[in-house]
């Protein structure tokens, strides 16, 4: 019996502006453990897409499908996004609380994780990304790099079924990128990646869709 995908993307229009489509009719399917990754010149609309997969914007023509379910209107997303790991391409979207511990715990206390549980999972994730001992440091004191870590343990602590990475390895130095790169290497999740490090991308991914005048192939 074959599963149904994760997510699906039938003929997805979408425009900033009327006059110049960003997707164009675009098709995508995900299955479960899927590795993918997600190519395109600079403006393709790569960003674009991850985002209307959860539903930060919402598609002007075609169907977005998350989990089995048609996701037509803003409410229908907040599920996929409880089930979905976005991260941002600037870490400093995605950062906004005083103390590193209480930004990783955000997302489980917003799923309804008592305290206790959010900051086990805050601390476990930190401890995942390498960043055990920063729980109470000062988020927006910590380099470029340190931001990213704590960014992608953001997203592992809410326990997704689907990563979808925007840029992973910006601002990461050598030995914070190899951490990375085998932190995600070792998860079990479906994952999506937007990446101009081809050597990360031919790590971590098995197949490669490519974006250009609004329409996937591959």
């Amino acid at each position: 019996m074959t599963t149904s995908p994760l997510f699906q993307l039938d003929g997805v229009h979408f425009a900033y502006e009327s006059e110049r489509p960003v997707l164009a009719g675009a098709d995508f399917v995900l299955h479960a453990t899927e590795k993918v990754a997600l190519v395109g010149a600079n403006g393709a609309g790569k960003t674009t897409l991850f985002h209307l997969m959860v539903g930060l914007v919402l598609p002007q023509a075609g169907r977005v499908i998350a989990f089995g379910a048609e996701c037509r209107r803003e409410a229908d997303f907040h599920p996929v996004r409880a089930r979905t790991g976005l991260l941002f391409q600037d870490s400093d979207d995605q950062l906004f609380c005083p103390t590193v511990v209480e930004d990783v715990a955000f997302g489980p206390l917003n799923q309804g994780c008592s305290r206790a549980q959010a900051r086990n999972l805050a601390t476990e994730a930190l401890d995942l990304v390498g960043l055990s001992g920063f729980e109470d440091r000062v988020t927006h004191k910590l380099s470029g790099g340190q931001k990213r870590l704590v960014a992608l343990a953001t997203i592992l602590a809410m326990k997704p079924q689907v990563l979808l990475l925007d840029e992973p390895t910006n601002g990461l130095d050598r030995d914070a990128r190899a951490r990375l790169l085998r932190v995600l290497d070792g998860l079990p999740q479906a994952l999506v990646m937007i990446s101009h490090d081809d050597d990360a991308l031919a790590a971590l991914t098995r197949r490669r869709v490519t974006l250009e005048n609004g329409r996937l192939s591959g």
